[in-house]
């Protein structure tokens, strides 16, 4: 089955295509769109394996998509023009929230899709263009099913105390929980190790999704324990954009100052972080090659909760076997790995520099009490297997009423 995957952020659009046949899974194309609706548009697509680009399009400022259904019509062109007539077999999709519901990928029924629109709010960065995405392809390859595939999902079987908030027993029945994201991820992730470093998966891990967004999980035994973020992506360590934890008597206090929600909500996703510290960039990369202060005070901060958070997350299992970086920062930032690192000496790690600086797998020093590996993510691709799944299996694994697929008269 050739399964087309669209992964769609707040202001991107990713999307590959994969043969999926049993265990094996080939990447066939691939590219993004990137700053839609920013007036700063661009997008590559190319084949695999090579590094030309099929289509290659780069609008003057204030030019490009203006919207996802835009972009997923650059993502069909591309597709023709690399193949006459191509149809996927099935659809893909990256959806950040799937609330108390869904706990496994499902086939996008209308029931599924009302269900998704009703809880955008509790991801508002995301889960519009995730819908966006989804309606889209249902535009472009009408009769093809759609899969959604939830970020939420890996921690769904988390123990009940790292569930929960200390509020009373009825807002937890009502679903204000510690859902925890970037599923998708640490299960990509764990994928890998569990062919590459077997011993270590069955231990006790922490993985550091560290990127434009970011958080930390907990893993034992391949499976998730706890993680930073909570009831939305906003909670946990800062990010590029967003501010991670917070006292909530400061947003009572901003709230008795005359603020809206919809102001807070701003404040608190997109002018925060490592944009909101720094006053330059939520861009690591932006912050690494700054000379001002500023910039060395907003990585000095994410440093500093991320190495604490090392630190919590190992209590929560008892002990820590491995340390894994993955994602933008985590996978290609060996100055912030160093820093995060030498916080957490007292634990018996130890860096190898140059290992490091070559971006490992490895780069733990020999004797070091903990083994520290780089990673790389590949959503892409576990979204593309669990498609397949879905789809050769009928109907959802789990989590939905099977149905009828969405279609755009649905």
């Amino acid at each position: 089955m050739d399964v087309l995957v669209l992964n769609a952020g707040s202001s991107s659009l990713k999307a590959s295509v994969f043969a999926v046949e049993g265990t094996e899974v080939r990447e066939l194309w691939g590219g993004q769109v990137e700053g839609i609706g920013t007036g700063r548009a661009a997008a590559r697509f190319r084949e695999a394996g090579r590094n030309r680009p099929i289509a290659d399009y780069a609008w003057p400022a204030g030019g490009g998509p203006e919207d996802h259904v835009a972009a997923v019509g650059l993502v069909v062109e591309g597709l023709a023009q690399w193949r006459p007539g191509f149809v996927p077999g099935a659809i893909g999709h990256r959806v950040v929230h799937g609330g108390m519901r869904y706990a496994e990928p499902v086939l996008v029924t209308p029931e599924v899709r009302r269900y998704l629109e009703s809880i955008g709010r509790l991801s508002p960065l995301h889960g519009p263009a995730n819908l966006a995405g989804i309606d889209a392809a249902v535009e472009a390859y009408p009769g093809v099913p759609q899969v959604a595939c939830f970020d939420t999902a890996f921690h769904r079987r988390k123990p009940w105390e790292c569930d929960t908030y200390a509020l009373p027993r009825r807002f937890y029945a009502e679903g204000i929980r510690r859902y925890g994201f970037h599923g998708i991820s640490y299960e990509s992730v764990i994928w890998r190790l569990k062919r590459e470093e077997p011993e270590l998966v069955r231990g006790r891990l922490v993985v550091a999704h560290l990127g434009n967004g970011a958080s930390l999980c907990a893993i034992r035994d391949g499976r998730s324990v706890e993680t930073t973020m909570g009831f939305t992506p906003t909670d946990g360590v800062p990010m590029g954009t967003r501010c991670g934890q917070i006292d909530p008597g400061v947003l009572t206090y901003l709230i008795r100052e005359g603020w809206t929600a919809e102001r807070l909500e701003g404040l608190l996703n997109r002018e925060s972080g490592l944009k909101g510290l720094s006053g330059i960039s939520g861009d690591m990369r932006d912050l690494l090659a700054s000379g001002a202060a500023e910039a060395r005070e907003a990585i000095g901060y994410f440093v500093h909760r991320v190495a604490g958070t090392v630190g919590y997350l190992a209590v929560a299992l008892g002990g820590m076997d491995g340390l894994v970086f993955t994602a933008g920062i985590g996978e290609n930032a060996a100055k912030v790995r160093a820093a995060i690192c030498e916080r957490l000496a007292w634990l018996g790690l130890r860096l190898d520099a140059e290992r490091n600086a070559a971006h490992g797998p490895l780069i733990s020093a020999e004797g070091s009490a903990i083994k520290v590996l780089v990673v790389p993510t590949d959503e892409e691709r576990m979204i593309a297997t669990q498609t397949e799944r879905v789809v050769g299996s009928g109907s959802e694994i789990t989590g939905g009423q099977a149905g009828e697929p969405f279609t755009s008269e649905g």
